[in-house]
């Protein structure tokens, strides 16, 4: 770990035109669970900058995983299985359709730890979106890197919420839903589409639900709660994995300072994700 600290402060910039062919099919993908996405609106919804400044990784530049071949933007630790951990958004702006934008990323900080099924280590990058000089959305984006999984070995159980609800509805990601995730971000990861990988290579129970995915879903379900209100801030952890196939629970709770927030359980109450969103009066 002590040569990745090299890589702390790399920096990249990605151009890309703010079009709304990909905001009309994540709407469709999100099907009821989007928030009131209107064609005739003028700017992006927050957090579907996801759909820009995409990784474009020439085919002969990727890894056996599907992501991008370790060592370019990303510091090429050793560890072998990668996921998206949690982030942290605001926004400041919108972005407006139709017009250019830039994205400038940087390594944030590396960190190693040490975690109930092995070593870890965690990468921060943050991004910062801008269009016409002004800053539409700032994000800290965590990056875990874990260890292959020993089929002798037993995992460790994710923790379980005992904290009340409020509500709840429920979304089955199927394969469909996946692959037009996987499509509309340009993300190659095997562990979303490739059952034979997934099971037999990385030893995971099945397909895996993007972690982006489930906290777009948990975000638009308190977008949808908020009428009238603008999203001003964001945050999500992952806890645990979720896999295609059974239902996935969207919760509302009671959150320690009387707003509710929102996590995603499997149904015996595994706790998924944990989300907070910040609102204020458009």
């Amino acid at each position: 770990m002590t040569d990745m600290n090299e890589w702390i402060g790399r920096a990249e910039t990605r151009l890309d035109d703010i079009v709304r062919s990909p905001a009309a099919r994540l709407a469709a993908t999100l099907g009821t669970f989007s928030a009131a996405y209107s064609h005739d609106t003028e700017t992006l919804p927050p957090l579907w900058h996801w759909l820009f400044f995409l990784d474009a990784t020439p085919r002969d530049a990727i890894g056996p995983d599907g992501h991008a071949a370790k060592g370019g933007f990303l510091p090429p630790i050793e560890l072998p299985r990668r996921m998206y951990a949690g982030g942290r958004f605001a926004f400041p702006s919108a972005l407006r359709f139709n017009a250019p934008a830039e994205k400038h990323s940087t390594i944030a900080s590396i960190a190693e730890k040490k975690g109930r099924s092995g070593p870890l280590a965690f990468v921060t990058v943050r991004h910062e979106i801008l269009q016409d000089g002004v800053v539409a959305a700032t994000e800290e984006h965590d990056i875990v890197y874990r260890e292959a999984a020993d089929p002798a070995a037993r995992p460790p159980e994710p923790p379980r919420s005992e904290r009340e609800i409020v509500s709840e509805e429920t979304v089955t990601p199927d394969e469909v839903m996946l692959f037009r995730f996987s499509a509309l971000t340009f993300n190659g990861h095997r562990i979303h589409y490739d059952f034979p990988y997934v099971t037999g290579t990385e030893g995971y129970p099945g397909l895996i639900v993007h972690g982006p995915l489930i906290a777009m879903m948990l975000f638009e379900a308190a977008r949808r709660d908020a009428p009238g209100m603008t999203a001003e801030t964001f945050e999500f952890r992952a806890v645990s994995p979720f896999f295609c196939g059974p239902e996935l629970r969207l919760v509302r709770t009671p959150n320690e300072d009387g707003k509710v927030a929102y996590e995603a359980r499997r149904t015996d109450d595994t706790l998924i994700m944990t989300s907070r969103t910040g609102f204020a009066p458009q």
